[in-house]
């Protein structure tokens, strides 16, 4: 193998980890939701365009990107948990059909009211000037961003992993995940703890979106785009698991990247034909709770 190929494998592959990782705090908030609540948050990919958007507007009005990054998951995650408890919560004991219809449903509201404040056009989220550029790595130009990305969202990663598996608050989700009847009878506010939960995963996309923003841009549509594979790392890494979003977004956002760098007409296809055979291995996928320990 000769040095420019290496170089090509190398860029190829941080690119893939740089989108991993930005997957993972999308499927990482989605999967959540789902395992303990039981709810299908087809709004979830709207939520990452405002916070895009948002994130967008507090860097045109104060020029700092780094504010942005703080105050869009807040103001974001706030409202998902308007939604959360206007909407969601009188859906609980309904059934599975009446959740998907509303949170479809209000991604479009969600898309329209995107359209209707910042327009259609396609918009970029500037990135600090430090950050700007690229650097030789690897043997090959590597952008500095993208980089950033990679160091900010393992961090991240290990943030939440604390979270999940050495806090109190983590200890509740996991028996949330596991059985949420339990919890309540342990005299645990669950309507609370769902509440939480909801606001963290809108706050996680959001927080997506913005760190995306510098790199995909924003337009009408991306969030249907970015659901789309976000559910397919889901559904591969296993629902309800903090290691299954992390591994499925790895492996998704891998073969996505030199899908595309190799054979862009059958990229797509790829990462559909990777979830059909994950899946008839493993139906319940890589760490659902059929195959967890």
């Amino acid at each position: 193998m000769t040095s420019d190929t290496l170089s090509f494998v190398a860029i190829q592959f941080l690119n893939g980890l740089a989108y991993s990782l930005l997957l993972f705090l999308l499927a990482a908030g989605l999967s959540l939701i789902f395992g303990m609540m039981d709810v299908v948050n087809l709004a979830h990919g709207s939520f990452f365009l405002i916070g895009t958007y948002v994130g967008l507007t507090i860097v045109r009005v104060t020029g700092n990107f780094w504010l942005a990054l703080i105050v869009t998951p807040l103001l974001v995650g706030a409202l998902g948990l308007l939604v959360e408890r206007s909407l969601i919560r009188t859906l609980y004991d309904r059934s599975p059909l009446d959740q998907v219809l509303l949170t479809f449903g209000l991604a479009f509201i969600l898309m329209d009211l995107a359209k209707w404040v910042w327009g259609a056009d396609v918009l970029a989220l500037p990135a600090p000037d430090f950050l700007t550029g690229s650097v030789l790595l690897l043997g090959g130009q590597f952008p500095r961003y993208r980089l950033f990305v990679i160091v900010a969202g393992l961090a991240l990663a290990a943030a939440l992993y604390y979270l999940n598996e050495h806090t109190s608050f983590g200890a509740v989700i996991r028996a949330g995940v596991a059985d949420r009847e339990m919890v309540s009878g342990l005299g645990i506010n669950i309507a609370r703890v769902f509440s939480m939960v909801f606001a963290v995963g809108i706050g996680l996309a959001a927080l997506s979106g913005v760190v995306a923003g510098p790199i995909y841009s924003a337009f009408p549509g991306l969030d249907f785009q970015v659901l789309i594979t976000t559910l397919i790392v889901v559904v591969v890494g296993g629902m309800g698991t903090y290691k299954g979003s992390f591994f499925g977004s790895l492996l998704i956002g891998e073969v996505q990247t030199f899908g595309q760098a190799l054979f862009p007409d059958l990229a797509l296809f790829l990462i559909f034909a990777l979830m059909a055979a994950i899946l008839l291995i493993k139906p319940a996928g890589l760490f659902g709770r059929e195959a967890m320990d």
